[in-house]
């Protein structure tokens, strides 16, 4: 992981994605689908959160799949905040779907320690983290300091990592414990309403 992108360099690439973005929704090439709305999921860190949006382009397939995983907390935002934000950040969408290579993205609502997350699925990697770097300077303006982070996975699909078929891991490190990004089974690995399977290779990146 690296941080933003330069102030200008960032901005600039925004501005190109919500020009982008603006033509999309008005063809309505932008879907918000429903089948993964209320699913838990769980990460390794021992957090769990909520998929509260879906959204997809439709018969966009990736060449290259990369697998995209991007966390904030907000600032000063608590109690009934969190439910507004929530219903307020459909108006982000213009601020994503015009990049080059976006696929889809899974919302997830803020789990216990009010962090909130994006699971996205990109076509190139380079392409991933070039967005994750121009969000980040959008995310600053209303994020705890610190707070902001992503990861990106070459040559895995969103769905292999949250439907669990394959873990998103990186090498091992002292914070290996604080791996936000990586989904593990539930505690009831019977219950159907998380939709997940066991994992093929459990520690495998």
């Amino acid at each position: 992981m690296t941080g933003p992108d330069p102030k200008r360099l960032a901005w600039a690439a925004v501005g190109r994605c919500i020009f982008t973005s603006i033509g999309m929704l008005a063809r309505h090439q932008v879907r918000l689908p429903h089948g993964n709305l209320g699913r838990q999921i769980q990460f390794a860190n021992g957090s769990s959160a909520q998929v509260y949006r879906e959204t997809v382009i439709p018969r966009r397939t990736p060449k290259e799949p990369c697998f995209l995983a991007v966390s904030f907390r907000l600032r000063h935002l608590r109690g009934r905040g969190h439910r507004l934000f929530r219903m307020e950040s459909i108006l982000n969408t213009p601020l994503f779907v015009g990049f080059p290579g976006f696929i889809s993205k899974l919302w997830l609502a803020n789990d216990r320690d009010g962090l909130y997350r994006g699971l996205y699925e990109w076509d190139g990697a380079d392409a991933a983290a070039s967005y994750a770097r121009s969000l980040w300077r959008v995310l600053e303006l209303v994020s705890e300091p610190g707070s902001i982070d992503y990861r990106v996975f070459p040559g895995l699909r969103r769905d292999e990592a949250v439907d669990h078929l394959v873990s998103p891991t990186q090498p091992a490190s002292p914070g290996r414990e604080l791996e936000w990004w990586r989904v593990t089974e539930p505690p009831d690995r019977a219950d159907p309403s998380w939709g997940l399977t066991q994992s093929r290779s459990p520690e495998s990146a």
